[in-house]
């Protein structure tokens, strides 16, 4: 007994200490490294937009990249003491693409006398890394929103249905106006249901994949299951066709098929899913005369003209693009101005077409597909469901949008009144798109942290 006992205590010891010291790098220097050049090459852009225009360099300058760098090195600093472990390129990716939106916003303000979009939008900027900030530092863990995934949904269809109690807007009722000051909350609703999607698929994923009835090759969930999310999705569809929010309706419906895909692996979902869009597409399309007017656009875009009555937008965004050649006519020289009230926010990518040209556009297309792939891999290296398909449903915001918004402004879908992501002029658009960073840095945080076995301490340089 008494050697048995004694030899016991050297085996915990060694079985204690036999645990292996894990090296997960941080990356945080190669963060900061992105930041620095990300920043700058929004400064530089904003200089060579004052010296094609003007000859000199604007005297805002130093001032618009002091505040960029700033705003940057704020978010940076909650990143490293909070999410140290966090992907260390969707925070540079997201400044690059803040500060090239400044940029052609300040060159198309410099065409449209008294107007002052861009110092509006740096205060827009400013409250977005403000609030990615608050959730880096105060979220601890992604999991704590699964708790209020009723409460989302419940907010979510409020946001939504505030706007139909407001005049319509270009023909859509989808902005709260007070004043001088307007929002607009779809924005904000998009994150709430996709908390609350994630909740509810991760809950219910065997339920949804394995029960209900075969009819050929495509397997239904049954209805006590799938009416709860199906009520939430149609519900919400419904305002935003009343509001004539049709970008956002595409938006929300397409989150809802990729979520249950991934929820489900089922790729029957993603079949029904284009089945119904078409469909639905072409009932809208057809009855509803905002809508129809669009869909008429993008069929001839060049009726206008052939009726003498000048370029349309849609027109102007096309001769934008071809006038941009593979290389572009480069910053403040470009004609995108023409395209009228919406070049600043729908059309915004029609000015980066015409002055970066194709290799421009490329980079920024490429710059949110990595954006898009960091986000899904953050998911997919998380072992929690809820967190997985809350960072895929997060990206695909992202990556819908893109689509939704360059095929309307290239002619290959009809127009739907969207704004590019962290490009285009829009308070509410640019502080949800800092909150979704926000959300997939933590997610990413825990992902990468999740590699340190329990009770293996980090290794040290």
């Amino acid at each position: 007994m008494t050697g048995s006992t004694g030899s016991s205590g050297p085996v915990a010891a060694t079985a204690t200490s036999a645990v292996p010291a894990v090296r997960v790098p941080r990356r945080r220097g190669t963060e900061l490294v992105l930041i620095v050049l990300a920043v700058l090459l929004s400064v530089y852009g904003y200089c060579d937009v004052g010296l094609a225009r003007s000859g000199t360099v604007p005297p805002g300058a130093a001032g618009y990249g002091a505040g960029l760098g700033v705003l940057a090195l704020l978010a940076h600093c909650a990143v490293r003491f909070r999410a140290p472990y966090a992907d260390p390129l969707l925070l540079p990716i997201a400044v690059l693409l803040n500060g090239l939106g400044l940029v052609l916003i300040y060159r198309l303000d410099l065409e449209t006398p008294d107007s002052d979009a861009a110092p509006t939008q740096l205060v827009w900027s400013t409250l977005g890394v403000g609030l990615f900030t608050v959730f880096v530092v105060f979220l601890r863990h992604h999991r704590v929103l699964q708790r209020y995934a009723y409460l989302s949904v419940v907010a979510a269809l409020v946001l939504m249905i505030l706007p139909i109690f407001f005049p319509a807007v270009n023909g859509a009722r989808i902005w709260i106006q007070i004043g001088g000051f307007s929002i607009q909350p779809g924005e904000f609703a998009k994150i709430l249901l996709a908390i609350f999607f994630a909740s509810y698929l991760a809950a219910n994923r065997n339920a949804l994949r394995y029960t209900g009835k075969k009819v050929w090759r495509f397997q239904f969930p049954t209805m006590r299951v799938f009416a709860p999310i199906l009520v939430v999705w149609l519900l919400s569809v419904g305002v935003l066709v009343l509001e004539t929010d049709l970008g956002t309706s595409l938006l929300f419906f397409g989150l809802f098929i990729v979520m249950l895909y991934v929820a489900t692996g089922r790729g029957s979902w993603i079949a029904i899913g284009l089945v119904l869009a078409a469909v639905g597409a072409v009932l809208v399309g057809s009855f509803e005369p905002h809508v129809h007017s669009r869909v008429q656009d993008w069929l001839n875009p060049f009726a206008s003209i052939d009726a003498g009555l000048g370029a349309g937008q849609l027109a102007q965004s096309l001769f934008a693009f071809a006038w941009g050649g593979m290389l572009g006519t480069g910053l403040g020289m470009g004609h995108s101005i023409l395209i009228g009230f919406a070049a600043k926010s729908d059309f915004i990518l029609a000015t980066a077409g015409e002055e970066l040209g194709l290799a421009g556009l490329t980079a920024i297309f490429l710059l949110y597909a990595l954006f898009v792939e960091r986000g899904y891999r953050a998911g997919l290296a998380l072992r929690d469901p809820f967190g997985r398909l809350l960072a895929i449903g997060l990206a695909s915001i992202v990556a819908l949008q893109v689509f939704v918004i360059a095929g309307g402004v290239m002619g290959l879908i009809p127009l739907t009144g969207m704004a590019m992501p962290f490009l285009a002029q829009g308070g509410s658009s640019l502080v949800t798109n800092w909150v979704i960073v926000a959300i997939l840095v933590r997610i990413s945080d825990s992902a990468r942290g999740s590699l340190l076995p329990e009770g293996a301490s980090e290794a040290r340089p």
